[in-house]
């Protein structure tokens, strides 16, 4: 939240001006649910769209028998995290650490379709 306005100074790429018909968003999740985030967003022409906190559990409360959204990027790092060749990098070239990336992602993925056990 301390950072936003530094973050929206230092986009590098030229944006479109935004306009009435071709408005700009900016979706941010529950950690930017401020007043001050809404303020500097829209002073930087973005439309924000920031999800308010205890929104999301008081939908699941809502939905009969649904889960509890995974946060599936945290949830992949912790299984890569097993790999101890990725966890600590032991291989000096680039070429040696991406092929193992490679190869753990494969046996997550092998792992998660379930049809060994």
């Amino acid at each position: 939240m301390k950072m936003v306005r530094a973050t929206l100074e230092s986009i590098p790429v030229e944006r479109p001006e935004p306009t009435a018909e071709k408005p700009q968003g900016m979706c941010l999740d529950k950690g930017y649910d401020y007043d001050e985030v809404r303020e500097i967003v829209a002073e930087f022409g973005f439309t924000a769209h920031i999800k308010a906190r205890g929104e999301e559990a008081q939908e699941l409360k809502r939905k009969a028998r649904a889960k509890a959204r995974r946060w599936v990027v945290e949830r992949t790092h912790s299984w890569m995290n097993r790999f101890r060749g990725i966890l600590i990098r032991w291989s000096k070239k680039a070429k040696n650490y991406i092929a193992l990336l490679h190869m753990s992602f494969a046996f997550i993925i092998y792992r998660r379709m379930g049809l060994f056990g």
